[in-house]
This record gives structure tokens, sequence and C-alpha cells, in this order.
């Protein structure tokens, strides 16, 4: 078997220039996806109501919740554009998508009220969240299997840094940054990935295969084999189970934080800001969780560690709401080095984008049904600690299911290609 080697980084080199400018995309598309969940409370007030009698209502928890089911659906189209890399190629495709999301988060700043808000962003979502789902394959595809989790981390840790800054900016701002402005500043991580844009190379492992006589595109995406439909079934079962809890787990939380529990936005800040050294922490304990005891039971006991805190957030006062979120923090950043290789290492290279896509999309799935459901649960039972239980206790079960799954663990991505078993496929 041909292991490629010149086709892959040197083993030190995860940080290499290869893979630092698709991380650098992935902090971009965490600001723009992000920053309307830390200004969530902001704009419930700014696109509220005021009654006859003069008082200004925030909107509802339904509304909000149906308002960001909806951006979310958007992202389904981050199918067809993730898939559209295994034949246009990662570069162009990555470019483009960062490039115009971020123009409409900027755009979103001007919009006259919630519904015409809401239309922007999930024009924009679908373009960010393939370029994040692209990023991740690029910063795989250039690196060897002893470090293609620190790679992967590296991306994660991008994108949670571009989220972090938003909540950072909305606290140091003040009153003062309402979040039109916030969302203004989407052009600042624009012109970053303008200027970073020529560092961005195509991976060898795909020009390679590209060179191979490949049948030109007849349908809007590209056919999964039948050997790997079962496995793709699975891992976005998993990771729909994974947003259910984590779409309204990070999301309500900073609404719940200030408008139901009335902790200042500061409090949050400084949780924000003690959630990154711990979620440094949890990449690297994800990391060498996944190297050293697979990929499987990694994603497992992390998914299952995100479930619990989420209801701890919604379950235990002001200071659950801390806790469980720092909680909710640590577990997700170990559960993204091993999913994040898992997802990659399944497929080949002529469907890996393909593939990134179809979890994309079963992502999207998840969190807006999470979205809703957890909105409406909340008003309904007028209890957002029943809501996050019946949410994340069957996900807890549900993280079981990865033992299912092929283990990748010291498998290289070229020996996906060549021979195409990689353990039983099964469901």
């Amino acid at each position: 078997m041909v292991t490629g080697k010149s086709r892959f980084l040197r083993p030190t080199d995860w940080i290499h220039p290869a893979v630092v400018p698709p991380a650098i995309l992935a902090l971009a598309a965490g600001f723009a996806q992000f920053v309307a969940t830390a200004s969530l409370s902001d704009v419930a007030e700014a696109f509220g109501i005021t009654t006859s009698e003069g008082d200004e209502l925030r909107l509802t928890g339904t509304t909000l919740g149906v308002g960001l089911a909806v951006i979310r659906l958007g992202s389904l189209a981050a199918l067809p554009l993730a898939s559209r890399a295994d034949r246009a190629g990662r570069r162009a495709l990555i470019l483009i998508c960062t490039c115009l999301g971020l123009a409409l988060t900027a755009v979103a700043a001007l919009a006259p009220g919630f519904w015409w808000f809401v239309a922007i962003l999930a024009l924009a979502r679908p373009l960010l969240s393939a370029a994040n789902a692209v990023a991740v394959v690029i910063s795989a595809e250039v690196t060897r299997t002893d470090e293609r989790s620190k790679a992967v981390a590296l991306v994660g840790a991008a994108y949670a840094l571009g989220a972090g800054t938003t909540v950072l900016l909305r606290a140091a701002g003040g009153e003062a940054l309402g979040f039109r402005l916030l969302f203004a500043l989407s052009v600042v991580p624009l012109v970053m990935v303008l200027l970073s844009a020529r560092r961005i190379t195509e991976p060898k492992l795909f020009t390679n295969a590209q060179s191979k006589a490949l049948p030109s595109i007849r349908f809007l995406l590209n056919p999964v084999p039948p050997a790997f439909r079962g496995r793709l079934a699975l891992i976005c079962l998993l990771t729909g189970a994974a947003a259910l809890v984590t779409g309204p787990a990070n999301t309500f939380v900073f609404f719940f934080a200030e408008s139901v529990q009335n902790l200042d936005r500061s409090v949050m800040a400084q949780a924000v800001l003690a959630a990154g050294p711990l979620g440094l922490a949890g990449l690297v304990a994800g990391r060498w969780t996944a190297d050293h005891l697979g990929r499987r039971v990694s994603s497992a006991v992390a998914l299952a560690g995100v479930s619990v805190a989420a209801i701890v957030t919604y379950s235990s006062g002001p200071v659950g709401v801390v806790v469980g979120y720092l909680g909710a923090m640590f577990a997700a950043a170990v559960y993204t080095p091993a999913s994040g290789a898992l997802s990659t290492e399944l497929f080949p290279t002529s469907m890996r984008s393909t593939a990134a896509g179809w979890i994309t999309a079963s992502g999207v799935l998840g969190a807006v049904a999470g979205l809703a459901l957890f909105g409406i649960l909340a008003d309904t039972a007028g209890s957002f600690a029943m809501a996050s239980v019946y949410l994340a206790g069957p996900v807890i079960l549900l993280s079981l299911l990865y033992i299912k799954l092929p283990e990748t663990r010291g498998r290289e991505l070229e020996e996906v290609d060549s021979d195409l078993p990689i353990g039983p496929i099964q469901l």
C-alpha cells in the first residue's frame, strides 16, 4: 500500500501555514455565526413591540426560538455547497462562502425588522457553515493521522475564539454597542480573510485525486457510494443528536442568563473569559483521548458530558448557569477533535466534503428541532429546566451508539481510498 508521505505535512506541522489559514477562516465564521447568539437579548429588545399603554415588550421565547430555527434551517444549503468542494476544489469554495457570509452578516445590521433580520442571516449561515466544514476537511487532508486531531482541534479553537470575541466585544462596549454595530463589525474579519486569501492552498491529496478521470457532476449533490451510506447515516444521527442539545444550550444561555436569571452581562463575559483556557484544556484532553483511547470512546463520553452540562445550565439557578455553561464548553471542546477527526477519516477523498455537507446538514436539523422545541417547551411549561431535561436526557443514551462506528485511530486518509472497509459497516 502506498502511504504517500510526500502528500502530507511533516508530523510537527499541524500549525503549518497550510493549516493556519483555514483556521483563520473558521475564526471569521465563528464570529459571524455566533454574533446573533451573543446579542440575542438586545435583538429581542430592539425588535420588540410597544403596547398602546406605551410599555415596551421583548420578543417572546417562542418567537425567538422559531426565528433562530429558521436561521439554522438555512444552513441546510451548506450541504450542496460543501459537496461542490469535491468537484470545484476546497480553496475556491471556502473563500467564496466565507466572504459572502461575512458580507451578508454585516448587512443584517441594517435590517428594519426581526423577520428581515432572520431572512438575511438565513442566507448568510449556510455559506459560513459550508466554509467551516471545508476548513475541517482541509486541515485533515494536509496532516498525518498522528497530527490530524490536533489540526482539527486548531480549527475548532479558532471557531470558538471567533464566537467568544462577540461576547467580549458586547461586554466591553456596554450599552453603547448595540446589536447593529456588533453585526457591522463583521467587516473586520472580512478584511482579515481577504488579506489571508492567497495563503489558502489546495490540499495535494485532493489535487492528486482530481488528476484521475472523474465524471462531470450531473446532480446538485455528489452521490454517496453504497458502502459508505451506513456509517454516514449513523454519524449524521449522532451529529443531529448533539446539535439537538448544543443548539438551545449555546444559543439561549445568554438570553436565559440576562432575561430570566437577571445576571449582569459582565458575569457572562467573565464566564466567556474563563471558558477560553478551559476550552483549550478540553481541546488538549480531547486530542489526547482521541489518539490514545480512540475516536469513538472520546466522542461518546464528551457528548454525554455536554448533555449533562446543558441540564445543569437551566436547572440550577444563577450559579448553575455559569457552572453548566463552563462544563458544556469543556465537554464540547473534548468532543471537537475526536468527532472531527472521525468524520473525515471515515470517508475517501472523492466524497469527503460531500460527507461533511451531510454531517453539517444533520447538525442543522438537530439544532432547528432543538431551538424550536426548547422555546416552545420553555413557554408552555414555564420552565427552562424541564425543556433541557426533555431534550438532553435521551441524547445521553444515544451517545452510546458511537461504539457502532468503525474505529479510525491510526489510519491514514489514503488507506480509506486504497482499502475500502474500515471495520464493519453497520447501523
